[in-house]
Parts: structure tokens; sequence; C-alpha cells
């Protein structure tokens, strides 16, 4: 970058520029950030990001995430300055509105350079700490000359407050992720005014405890932010760089203070923040020396993937190393779980859905190297490590599975990140009433698409004695509330199998495991197609003329079987259907879902949940038989005799409505 045009204060106020320009013109967004991190983020792509424009997607690219992702317009106008084809003036014109891919927030599925869908936040931090996970897996496999990239991440005040950040710190610091920089946007506002409202922590100190570099320097001087970074990268530990910024900078009034932070400046603020940048194009323009200057920062790494790339092709790794980028799951894994299940007829198991799961990892985890396993500090209760997988630690990172410790939230963040850095499929396991604590982040993978499995085990009141504060009753529900979610709740060893088979295969939307604690008897007998792929399938057929379908999930399928022979010795014709998927369910043909629940019959829904939700399947007439209050202390038996789910209380409240 010798040869500039212009300086690299004039490169950093085109991003000031098209941020106050975009904000101003969508009545909407935040200005502020943008211009206070213009210069770092100038420092930071001109002379330490390896990226290239013209090749998005390149697997060892340095990873870029916006943690502070309300500054969006400091993304959009680096991917446009820089040369990506998206997005174009014209979409960055249109900031906020209806078809831009310059959305309020970065959006990882609307434009190719933006790595992970970053807002609520704290959580594009968390979700780095799993890319940078990926990359040192990666590297340990496959080893510098294909995986040899860092992560870098600005974080702003509101990431580092948020909870999640120390869930995230503590993890990066103990592996020892030294590929992973963190710029801090030190501008000490927060939208109420300055942090000192609501803060006094010395944030250094609180890095230093957990195991991170950390080093300071003036964020608005290109030179020192520059010098920063490169002592940063040296550091073997994980790094902070604190930089210490103006929020709005250059604006008149407003630089420095809240009100640059989440609202447009004003046609005065901005004529006024154009005459202190010595800005003189019009809105929306950027001049061609600047606009040249960056293009050849954009430019700069097209040699190094071009270096790259020919060393993935004298590879003789490169097939399988391609393939694992892919997401490719081997056809090697998918026989071994056809044969578990083969195995499972043969031989039936009655066992706790959790164990199933584990025996199932088992069958496919040796074949399946892009399999990354873990638990938030419940892996005896998941059961979600197998014999064959190693631990990931700062001494083994070629290792497969990942000890999180009680960190729930931030191992579904980082699981976000191992799976859109590509080349790894994670799952991890805690208890479903923990899914409470990591909700935003499951979210956040429906939202982006990502191949994530979580395994959420002790599914009900059945976990027994621990009682209300562990026995998830709503949690299924909520869950299936997350568009693009998968929810899977099996009812025995095969289905647990089958679920499996179908959450591996789901390449564009994360999937929920509710596994049982209690021993489940297998109830499929036969060879066949995989059934749960139908979302509900009838299990049982009515011996009597029906009268009556039970629908039920999980280990309420048992239950209903038992109900409905108690009704058919009573003369009472009764369907049993399993029904593992709403979601599979509901995307099915019109004519199935009508066979499956027909109109002449009694629909009642069994779950030992909440009922609410389940009156779209049996309808205002029918019948739903559940757990609406919180549970109680007690063993299993007097649990499900207590909310009126034994075969008989079951059977008797069929006949009762009939």
């Amino acid at each position: 970058m010798s040869d500039l045009r212009s300086s690299h204060r004039h490169m950093a106020n085109a991003i000031r520029a098209l941020a106050m320009d975009a904000v101003e013109a969508a009545n909407s967004g935040h200005p502020g950030m943008p211009m206070g991190m213009a210069d770092a983020a100038t420092a930071l792509f001109a002379r330490h990001l390896k990226f290239d424009p013209a090749a998005p997607r390149w697997a060892d690219r340095d990873r870029f995430v916006l943690s502070a992702g309300h500054g969006s317009m400091l993304i959009y106008a680096l991917l446009h300055l820089t040369g990506y084809d998206s997005p174009t003036i014209a979409d960055i014109r249109n900031f906020r509105q209806m078809g831009s891919p310059c959305a309020g927030h970065p959006e990882n599925f609307e434009l190719a350079g933006v790595e992970t869908t970053t807002g609520p936040l704290g959580q594009g931090l968390a979700t780095a700490v799993g890319m940078a996970m990926a990359e040192r897996h990666l590297n340990a496999v496959y080893g510098d000359d294909l995986v040899d990239h860092r992560t870098w991440v600005i974080a702003g005040d509101g990431c580092l407050m948020e909870g999640i950040s120390q869930e995230a710190i503590g993890l990066a610091g103990h592996l020892k992720l030294g590929r992973l920089n963190v710029l801090w946007d030190d501008n000490r506002i927060s939208i109420d005014g300055p942090t000192s409202l609501s803060t006094s922590e010395d944030m250094a100190k609180r890095f230093d405890a957990a195991g991170w570099h950390v080093i300071a320097c003036d964020g608005m001087d290109f030179d020192a932010v520059d010098a920063a970074l490169a002592i940063a990268k040296a550091d073997p530990r994980p790094s902070l760089i604190a930089c210490r910024t103006t929020i709005g900078f250059g604006a008149p009034t407003k630089a420095g203070t809240s009100g640059s932070h989440g609202s447009p400046l004003g046609a005065k603020e901005i004529e006024g923040a154009r005459a202190a940048l010595g800005w003189t194009a019009a809105p929306f323009d950027v001049p061609a020396d600047i606009a040249a200057d960056w293009q050849a920062v954009g430019a700069c790494g097209a040699a190094v993937r071009a270096d790259w790339e020919a060393r993935l092709a004298a590879s003789p790794q490169a097939e399988q190393f391609t393939a694992r980028m892919a997401g490719t799951i081997t056809a090697a894994a998918t026989d071994a779980l056809q044969a578990h299940v083969a195995g499972l007829i043969a031989a039936p198991q009655t066992i706790a859905t959790r164990k199933a799961s584990e025996i199932a990892l088992a069958a496919i985890n040796s074949m399946a190297p892009i399999l990354i396993g873990g638990s938030a500090d419940l892996t005896g209760s998941n059961n979600t490590k197998t014999k064959d997988q190693a631990a990931f630690t700062a001494e083994n990172y070629a290792g497969r599975y990942i000890y999180y410790g009680i960190r729930e939230f931030g191992m579904a963040a980082a699981m976000n990140g191992l799976a859109l850095h590509g080349g790894c499929v994670p799952y991890g396991g805690t208890f479903l009433v923990f899914s409470d604590y990591m909700r935003n982040a499951i979210r956040m993978s429906a939202l982006q698409r990502t191949r994530v499995i979580y395994v959420l085990t002790h599914d009900s009141i059945g976990l027994g004695e621990d009682g209300p504060t562990h026995q998830p009753v709503e949690h299924l529900l909520s869950l299936r509330a997350i568009p693009n979610l998968a929810v899977y709740r099996p009812a025995d060893a095969v289905e647990t199998a089958e679920c499996w088979a179908l959450a591996l295969a789901d390449e564009a939307r994360p999937s929920v495991l509710a596994l049982s604690r209690q021993n489940l008897r297998q109830l499929r007998l036969t060879a066949g197609a995989n059934l749960s792929a139908r979302g509900a399938y009838r299990l049982k057929a009515a011996g009597a003329a029906r009268r009556v379908v039970i629908l039920a999930t999980g280990s309420e399928v048992e239950i209903a079987l038992a109900a409905a022979d108690l009704l058919e010795a009573a003369g009472t014709g009764v369907d049993v259907v399993s029904m593992p998927s709403w979601e599979a369910f509901d995307a099915q043909p019109a004519a199935y879902r009508a066979d499956i629940l027909p109109a002449d019959a009694l629909i009642v829904s069994v779950e030992a949940g909440v009922t609410m939700g389940w009156q779209r399947y049996t309808g205002s007439n029918g019948l739903n038989l559940g757990v609406d209050t919180f549970g109680a202390s007690a063993p299993i038996a007097a649990l499900y005799d207590h909310f009126g789910l034994t075969p008989v209380k079951i059977a008797a409240s069929i006949t009762a409505r009939l």
C-alpha cells in the first residue's frame, strides 16, 4: 500500500461518508460505530486481513466477524469498496429497505462477505470462537499448507457487557486460540449514554484473567492500529486490541455522544461532518483515487489465494479436504447408520433414547470425521461422547470432542461458528430445560441456516426427582415455534437413529433431538423406510372400527399403545400415531396428513409437556393430554400417575370424551 493515491484517513472517510449517507437515506440505522471504527477497520483490511473478493468462499480466507452488528454499514462499505460483487452502490442506497441485501444487521445468507449474521450483541464474538476452533482443528488435520488463517472480530461495549461474552472469552482463553483477535471499539458510549452509567469494570484485567493477550491503541490512528494488530498476531494467545475511538467521529455536535449511536445524524450534522472531514463528494459518491486505493486493497489477496489453490491441487488430501469443506457426510457413515438400524431390528433394545443416541453416534462417528461433538458439562448424562473421540484441547486440536464447561449459551454460539466456518458439523448436549439459556443462539442457528445438532436430554417429567426446576414442560412448544428449526422427539432406538439420519442430511437447518432419561421399549420391529421422515406415521392400526387416533411423541408413544390396548379390549378401535416431528409432518402432502388424521375420528394428543399447540392437529373438538403446570419432585411412576399420563388414566379420559 506504499503507492496510495490518497491517505489512509481519506480511505476511512469513504466508510464514514457511506455510513452517514445510507443511514440518512433510510432514516434509520447506526452511523456512529462505523464512523468511529473506520480507521481501525481500514488498518485491518489494508494490512492484515487475508481475503479475496473474487473468491469470497475461499476456504483459507481469514474470517471477519462484525459482532457489533448494529454498525452494519461498516461491513457493507468495506465489502463494496474492496470489490465484492455485492453490495453494489444501489444496494447501499437502499440500505434497510425491502429487497436490499444491506439489511439492518448483517445477514450471512444475503452477502457472501458476511461470515455470520450478527445483531444480538455478544453472539458474534462467541460465534467467532467457534470459527477459531474450527480453524485450529482443521489445521491439525490437514496442516499449514491447506489451513492457516485467522479470525478477526470487531466488538463493541455492548458485546462485552453481554453475559455470553464471558463464556466465549473464558473458553477461548482456556483453549489458547491464538488465531483469534478481537478489536474492541472502546468508544464508551451506549444507547443510554456514557457506559459509566452502567459499568465500571476493568476490561483489560477481565481478558487478562481469562488468559488473553491485551494491547491498547489509539483507534483513530491507522499506524497505531496497524502496529497493535501486528503485535497481536505475533502473540500465541487470543488477543484483545482495545481501540480507543470516538463514536460518530467528524460529526460536529454528536461525535462522542449517544446522539450518533442509533439515529440518522440529520442533514445539518452531515453537512458539518463533511466539512470537518474534508469530504466534498456528493452523497454515495467515492472519489476515483480513493476508490482505486480500496480496489487495490481488495486485489492483494488474489496472489495469496492462487498460491493456496496450487498447494491444494498438489495435495494428496485435496479431494478429502474439498469434500469436507463442502459439508459432505461420507457414504460410509450413512451405511453405518443403516447397518445400525438393521442391528436394532434383529436385536431390539429397551434403552433410554439418550443412550440410543450414543449408540447411533458410536456407529457413525468413526466414519464421519466431520462430526465434532461436545457437551456443556453433562457428557455422562447426555451420552454425547463416543469411544473414538479424543478431547479437543489446547494440546490436541485434532480432538473431536469439546468440553464446553457450564456454558450453554456460549456452546450454542460456538457451534454456529464451527458450522459457518465449514468443515465441521457440530453437535452439543445439555438438558432440554437448559435450552432456555441458549435459545437466542438456537434461533440464530435457524436464521443462519446452519447444520447444528442440539442433543437435549432429560426431556420431560420423566427425569423424576430433580423436580420442576429441571423438568421441561413448555420447552418443546417453545422450540417448535422457531422457524426453520427441526425438532425431533423419538420414541425408541429406531426412531432415534432415523432422527439422527435426518438431522445429518439437513444441510440448511439446525435440529433438536429431545431425548429421554428413562428407558423406553423398542416399538419398531420390522425393517423398512425411514418412517420418521414423514413426521408422523401410523404405528398401530385400529383393530375394531376406528373411533380414535392417539397422537403421541417420545416416551408417551409406549404409553399410548398400552392405552389403545385397553380401549380395544373394550371394543373401541384406536390408531396410534407416533409423531417425532411436527415440522416434517406439516411438509407432507395433504392426502397423507388427512389419512393419518381422519376427520371422522376423535384425535387425542399425548405428550408430557404443555398441551398448547396440539390443537392444530386434534382440532377444537379433540382431546389434549399433557402437563400444563410445572412438574414436581417425585419418582417417575408417581409423576406420570399424578399428571394422568398412564395407560389406565388415558383410556379413561378418552372413554369419558367419547
